[in-house]
């Protein structure tokens, strides 16, 4: 069984270098574009069902994925990017700037140190187990699973492991990650990693 893991299209902020997080930003008419080529290059593979984050930019994105599939878009809400608090909206230079010590404590040690008024990693990583326990029983064949950067690099660690470059490079706006799945014994391979040439 495979697994097709997709970041959503580009929005306005992914240019603009801002921190989206939980705000609710849609596809640009690049992402738009982004997501129809991601609908071309997803047809001759046959999914069976496409999960995503509730967010609308991974929401266009997943339907522009599932309708050439005819198969339904499932909505998980665990798979929504990672709350990143008061920093959503800005860049990383004005956080440098204006919370320098917490961003970069944030960065050394990530599972301790949360974003004022977001998450922790170690809180983004049960949502990642919590999605893939939502989503394992409803998979009937190759499925594809889109969200966003952030949340993907660690729902891929959950599957792949830490030393899994999945896990630790986040993968480029509208890209495909396969990954091969065994229900049988629980084992997960990775395919290949970050793939936009359909964008090309």
């Amino acid at each position: 069984m495979k697994l097709y893991i997709i970041r959503h299209g580009q929005t306005d902020w992914n240019i603009a270098k801002k921190i989206q997080g939980r705000q609710d930003i849609p596809l640009n008419e690049r992402g738009h574009f982004q997501a129809q080529c991601l609908g071309k290059a997803m047809e001759n593979r046959p999914i069976t069902a496409v999960f995503s984050s509730p967010q609308i930019r991974a929401m266009e994105t997943a339907i522009a994925v599932a309708s050439p599939a005819g198969v339904p878009v499932i909505p998980v809400r665990d798979l929504m990017e990672i709350n990143y608090g008061v920093w959503e909206g800005k860049t990383e230079e004005e956080l440098l700037r204006d919370d320098r010590a917490l961003y970069e404590a944030w960065w050394s040690h990530p599972a301790e140190t949360a974003p004022p008024e977001g998450e922790s990693i170690n809180q983004v990583n049960e949502r990642c187990r919590q999605a893939w326990k939502e989503i394992k029983p409803q998979l009937t064949g190759d499925a594809a699973i889109v969200a966003h950067g952030g949340l993907l690099a660690h729902f891929m660690e959950q599957l792949l492991g830490s030393e899994s470059i999945a896990a630790s490079t986040v993968a480029h706006n509208a890209s495909i990650t396969t990954i091969e799945y065994e229900p049988e014994t629980e084992r997960f391979v990775l395919v290949e990693f970050d793939d936009y040439k359909h964008l090309l």
